[in-house]
């Protein structure tokens, strides 16, 4: 796949394109029939398979939602994508300016004559131009007069697989990480640098790496101890991850700490993805430093179980 940053930079002189157009958080299994349902029709057509998608979040830009998190930093998503086999993607820049943009304009100037169009695939809700007042009726009659098909996926094909980027961010907000990696069809993930903490953990017995998120916009999953799995030097290393405030040594600040099973390296200032696979309890307040120790070693052997099943 080759990610291109912006519609203007994106050269097709020489073939057409299947496009999908969405911002598709998660990258879940609904966006997959869809991505799945673009690609193999490309191949078909002997066309090249393209995502269209927009940084930052509509949402971000137009209703100024600060608080809304997103399930992918935007390197997340690249990678996800990489992997499903799509021919192009292209990250366009969202503003303003771009969100006025009539129906007209948006069809025939972006998806016609920059990215050379001649099949698109679509959710059966997909609205468009300016204030989201065109609708799939609109598109395939643009498609009878600029020569280009328009695929519709049917909302019985969307709505079986009973989905959505909401459904995946609440039920990571209750902790239910299994649920949500069900509709991911992948693990859910964190991606950061490893910082310095206070070295608490090791004190303790359990040393753990400070992963540090850049993206305030990336949605953390509810507060609690999580078991949780890392590629660290090319090796697969399971462990458990703490989402909280460390109440019982007086914490303050919320931190993600985790703890890497029979790893014995240095990480910080590296940069790594952990993968989480089960959630195992809340974050409790002991009523001594031994009280937490003795509760760590428990959820270790809770973590190993879960791992050897």
């Amino acid at each position: 796949m080759e990610t291109i940053q912006g519609i203007s930079q994106f050269k097709n002189s020489n073939f057409h394109t299947a496009v999908t157009i969405g911002t598709f958080d998660g990258v879940h299994i609904g966006h997959g029939k869809i991505l799945e349902r673009l690609i193999n029709s490309a191949k078909g057509a002997g066309l090249k398979s393209t995502l269209l998608t927009f940084f930052p979040h509509p949402r971000m830009v137009l209703q100024k939602d600060t608080d809304i998190k997103l399930l992918n930093t935007l390197e997340e998503k690249v990678k996800i994508l990489d992997a499903i086999g799509l021919d192009y993607l292209i990250v366009h820049p969202f503003t303003k300016d771009f969100s006025r943009l009539s129906a007209t304009e948006f069809v025939r100037d972006i998806l016609v004559n920059s990215l050379g169009t001649k099949k698109i695939i679509i959710g059966y809700d997909h609205r468009f131009g300016r204030n989201r007042n065109a609708n799939i009726h609109d598109l395939t009659s643009f498609g009878n007069t600029l020569d280009f098909e328009v695929e519709e996926i049917p909302a019985q094909e969307i709505n079986d697989v009973s989905v959505s980027s909401t459904k995946i961010r609440n039920a990571l907000l209750e902790g239910d990480i299994v649920t949500a990696n069900s509709y991911l069809d992948y693990n859910y993930m964190l991606t950061g640098t490893i910082k310095k903490g206070k070295g608490l953990g090791r004190q303790f017995g359990f040393p753990t790496a400070n992963l540090e998120i850049a993206e305030d916009y990336k949605l953390v999953p509810k507060n609690g101890v999580y078991v949780v799995k890392s590629e660290l030097g090319g090796q697969s290393y399971f462990g458990m991850m703490n989402i909280g405030y460390n109440p019982t040594v007086s914490g303050n600040e919320k931190s993600i700490e985790v703890n890497f099973f029979e790893f014995d390296g240095n990480l910080y200032g590296e940069k790594i993805q952990v993968d989480l696979l089960h959630r195992i309890r809340d974050e409790h307040k002991f009523d001594s430093v031994q009280e937490l120790q003795a509760q760590l070693a428990k959820d270790k052997a809770t973590s190993l179980t879960l791992i050897s099943k």
